[in-house]
């Protein structure tokens, strides 16, 4: 190589950045005292944007494309540097690559419980997690405000911090969104899609935007979830003694009729449901007495318990009241506060019903006389 070809090497330079980690956001192009030659040759490649730092400040940022770093394509560095036409001499400055494609696949998820109130089930406690993705929109902002003089700045280093905007958004989002937490499952997308909006302001002051955000799952206590499983159990078995009946017969056939177990656990359930039904006598669910010695006298059948008492609350305007027993609640069907139309709620009740629908408000209405005539 002769003394030309050294010195055209020496005055020639190559800059560009190939990224194979998929967490890098921010890389520093390195060079022995950020020497760069005039004329160099800048690559940016599609998802990249180029930004110099010269001296300190934040000269010009290059978008995807080939430059050759001449005056005429750095007009902040040039006006930094007072630069003529002739200016022909290598130059210090810092080149800091911007990774501007999707991060994707980024977890999100509240810590502690969110307290909401349900209209159905009152204050509960919610948890959410999911995922969202991010981006730099603004190379020279997010340089500023995130990476500072970071050479090599990761996803990991702000996938925190826009953590915790996500969960302070959602929370906000969920207590104030009053949709019922069974319905919540139907609108994960119109959530997602609201706290997504609403961060966008925040996220923006880093020169960053998240374009999707998915919320996975909303869930309650695992002491709630049991129960509403119970619930749904027992909806699911419906009748309980043709399920006993069923299990009955069951328990006679698994295993072929022939096996002994079967067959007496099969007898004694049957025996046992007939037993109870034949003691219970007319009215069903009432439970037998106890025998008495063979030497005693007939003991006294047992009188029945006594009728469970319901309280009630009130639904109207978005707002309940209550409990009121029913006798206050005949009180208020004669003072018309109480009318037909009314939803009401009571212990063991699935949801919210007319009181006309629930038979023992019905009857408050039929004892009650008729409009006078040419009302």
């Amino acid at each position: 190589m002769g003394i030309f070809d050294f010195l055209s090497g020496e005055f020639i330079d190559v800059i560009h950045w190939v990224d194979d980690t998929r967490d890098t956001m921010v890389w520093r192009f390195e060079r022995e005292a950020h020497e760069i030659k005039y004329g160099a040759k800048l690559t940016v490649r599609e998802g990249q944007a180029a930004v110099f730092v010269h001296e300190g400040q934040l000269a010009d940022v290059f978008t995807p494309g080939l430059y050759m770093l001449e005056t005429n394509n750095m007009p902040i560095m040039t006006t930094l540097q007072h630069w003529d036409h002739g200016f022909k001499s290598p130059f210090k400055s810092e080149i800091y690559y911007v990774n501007t494609t999707r991060f994707n696949d980024l977890k999100w998820g509240t810590k502690n419980p969110i307290i909401c109130r349900d209209p159905e089930f009152g204050p509960v406690r919610l948890r959410a997690f999911g995922t969202y993705s991010v981006k730099v929109v603004d190379p020279a902002k997010f340089l500023i405000e995130i990476v500072g003089t970071d050479g090599e700045f990761t996803m990991d280093e702000i996938s925190f911090q826009i953590r915790n905007i996500i969960v302070q958004e959602m929370s906000r989002s969920l207590a104030k969104s009053g949709i019922p937490v069974l319905d919540m499952a139907a609108n994960t997308r119109e959530l997602g899609q609201l706290v997504a909006k609403e961060i966008s302001a925040q996220i923006a002051d880093y020169g960053l935007s998240i374009p999707e955000l998915y919320i996975e799952n909303i869930s309650l206590p695992p002491a709630v979830e049991e129960v509403m499983d119970k619930r749904s159990s027992m909806g699911v078995i419906g009748n309980l003694n043709e399920y006993m009946q069923f299990q009955a017969a069951e328990a006679l056939g698994r295993e072929g009729s022939g096996s002994a177990d079967a067959m007496q656990a099969g007898l004694g359930a049957a025996m046992g449901m007939q037993m109870g039904q034949m003691a219970a006598g007319p009215w069903g669910s009432r439970p037998a007495a106890a025998p008495a010695p063979a030497a005693a006298a007939p003991a006294a059948m047992a009188p029945p318990p006594p009728p469970v008492e319901h309280v009630w609350h009130i639904a109207e305007g978005g707002k309940t009241t209550g409990p009121f027993s029913k006798a206050r609640m005949a009180r208020m069907a004669t003072d018309g506060d109480l009318t037909r139309e009314t939803y009401v709620w009571t212990a063991g009740q699935d949801g919210w019903l007319k009181a006309e629908d629930v038979t023992e408000l019905a009857q408050l209405f039929t004892i009650l006389p008729p409009p006078p005539p040419g009302a």
